[in-house]
């Protein structure tokens, strides 16, 4: 196997213009699959025909299977439809499933008629579990034993099996009914006697997720107990299938996707490749609520008129106490919903966490109050009362937010929702609510010192 080098795409593309089959193949196929994508990719659409015509369906399987959905759909569109059946019959059933699910219907259907029969049942079987569970993720290409075979037979029989299983780093044991009885490491099976049974070797605490499993909590088991895979079972205890880790890592991806666009008010909406309109459509929900919230900030400046008809230097320090509010009150939340997602806090946490962010925003508050209080001052051609406003102001302002950016998301996380819809939009309106609130108020209160 060899690396994709400048000189290897060189010598290969050269190869392809060239129309030397049999150079490009050697050189192609003897890539990492992960080369041979990114190579693919690089290809314009006649020179990826030469691909076509050349490799087999089961050789571009592993490309295909490779590429984001977008170029898939791009790419299927060149293919013709025999070899592209012939492809989907060779991918993993997990990647063949995933792709199925995102094409439409009618076409998917099509394409499950003209396959094989066992592996269309297998990813017919994959798409009807409900999205993100073990059982959407999992592939049923693994290698299963039974516990009174010998390590000898068990051995002749992963040589036969191992080309098309997607991990051999483990062995299933199952009864006569299927079920999930144990497991054994590829490292157990090689130092073990040839004569010895299955059973003898074999860790009876298999550790194992049901097909309705979350995928996230799926991704957590293998983190946790360093899988390179986990086995799936059903309600009675059958193996249906394995999630590998390669798996999860699409998970985590997907999943921090999803949270980043919970975050920022984007969720859906933070796919590079998304169109101007679909993604309008996507934020506009959250903007237009966020919209409403910030008509009452603008009533609370209107109710506060006769305030800042007297005084219009308050107005200065607006965006001043609005912004480090809202910052103060995102940093917070972002502390809290990277906590939940690794599921890090009990109620003991909870509490110390809220200790701790506020016992933060009172010393940032303290450091942030007197340095402001002192550049009003100056603002204000050195009036002591107009410093103090803004900077007892702010102080108040920066404990009330990280308060707030720490405590909606673990209420909402308490009712069983997901924290990262507490987003970075929202607690920055609320602290705009809240701290021109705080601001005005004090500045009332203090007006006839001015």
């Amino acid at each position: 196997m060899v690396y994709l080098t400048e000189d290897n795409i060189a010598r290969i593309i050269k190869a392809i213009d060239n129309e030397e089959i049999f150079t490009w193949r050697e050189l192609f196929l003897d890539l990492h699959p992960t080369d041979q994508v990114n190579l693919f990719k690089m290809l314009e659409p006649d020179r990826r025909r030469i691909i076509y015509r050349h490799l087999s369906s089961e050789e571009f399987a592993d490309v295909f299977q490779g590429l984001e959905f977008r170029e898939q759909k791009e790419v299927l569109l060149e293919l013709e439809y025999p070899y592209a059946v012939g492809m989907l019959n060779n991918m993993y059933s997990d990647d063949a499933a995933d792709f199925l699910g995102e094409i439409d219907d009618l076409t998917a259907k099509k394409f499950l008629e003209n396959m094989d029969d066992e592996e269309a049942q297998d990813i017919q079987d994959l798409l009807e579990y409900p999205d993100e569970t073990a059982g959407a993720i999992m592939t049923t290409e693994y290698v299963a034993v039974e516990a009174h075979e010998t390590v000898a037979e068990v051995l002749e029989k992963l040589r036969a099996e191992a080309p098309d299983a997607e991990t051999i780093y483990y062995l299933y044991v199952i009864d006569n009914n299927e079920k999930l009885v144990g497991v054994i490491s590829l490292r157990d099976l090689i130092v073990a006697g040839l004569d010895q049974r299955i059973k003898e070797i074999m860790n009876t605490n298999a550790i194992s997720v049901s097909v309705l499993k979350d995928q996230e909590e799926v991704a957590k088991v293998i983190k946790d107990y360093n899988f390179l895979a986990v086995p799936v079972v059903d309600s009675h205890g059958i193996l249906m299938g394995i999630v590998t880790v390669d798996d999860v890592i699409d998970v985590l991806e997907e999943e921090t996707t999803e949270d980043f666009g919970d975050i920022s008010a984007a969720r859906g909406a933070v796919d590079l490749d998304m169109v101007s309109m679909e993604a309008a459509k996507r934020r506009l929900p959250w903007l237009v609520l966020l919209l409403f919230i910030g008509m009452i900030t603008a009533g609370i400046i209107g109710s506060f008129q006769e305030t800042l008809g007297k005084f219009t230097i308050l107005a200065i320090f607006i965006p001043l106490i609005a912004g480090m509010g809202g910052n103060i009150g995102t940093q917070s939340l972002a502390v809290v919903v990277r906590g939940l997602a690794l599921e890090k806090f009990d109620r003991t946490r909870v509490v110390n966490l809220i200790k701790r962010e506020v016992g933060t925003g009172i010393i940032i508050g303290v450091v942030c109050g007197v340095l402001v209080s002192l550049i009003s001052q100056v603002v204000a051609g050195g009036h002591p009362i107009l410093g103090f406003i803004v900077g007892f102001s702010l102080f108040c302002v920066l404990v009330v937010s990280t308060l707030i950016g720490t405590v909606i998301p673990l209420i909402i996380h308490y009712f069983k929702l997901d924290p990262a819809v507490a987003s970075g939009p929202f607690i920055t309106t609320v602290n705009d609510v809240v701290g021109l609130t705080i601001y005005f108020s004090i500045a009332t209160m203090l007006l006839n010192y001015l």
